[in-house]
């Protein structure tokens, strides 16, 4: 199975504790789908908002393909994800009961299709941000002193 990531969104992983995640599909142009292999996405701000029963990418940044005519896409539009009714549900159902959140963590290709990994995260508080900082420093510390004993 051959996946090519194209972008993530490491400040998603930083700010929210990913709880479950899941594989979407996306409804997109063809000049979109040119900028995304040229990879000119940009997911930072980005989010998932629901308009009826479907699941809709929203502030996720595909700049327009340059070698395009008059028929380019919008670099911000709506971009509806394509879930099973099952996982919509699950969704759907976790952001209204329990305050989570959903955000797409990478958006990459998979056999030729483009496929957007989202998460039901839960936002951090500022000290679990600290924590996440300090295990970090201290993974790094430990990585460099097993390289420097190396012989």
């Amino acid at each position: 199975m051959s996946i090519k990531v194209i972008s993530q969104n490491k400040k998603a992983r930083f700010d929210y504790e990913v709880i479950e995640t899941f594989e979407a599909g996306l409804s997109l142009m063809g000049s979109e789908v040119k900028s995304l292999r040229n990879g000119q996405v940009n997911l930072k701000d980005s989010y998932i908002a629901f308009k009826g029963d479907e699941a809709y990418l929203q502030k996720a940044h595909i700049s327009e393909y340059k070698y395009s005519s008059y028929n380019n896409h919008a670099p911000e539009r709506m971009r509806k994800l394509l879930l099973n009714r099952i996982e919509l549900n699950k969704i759907m159902g976790a952001l209204k009961e329990k305050g989570y959140s959903c955000v797409p963590l990478k958006i990459y290709f998979k056999r030729g299709k483009v496929k957007l990994e989202i998460a039901l995260a839960r936002g951090k508080k500022h000290y679990d941000k600290r924590q996440t900082i300090k295990k970090r420093a201290a993974d790094r510390d430990l990585a460099q002193k097993l390289k420097r004993e190396k012989p």
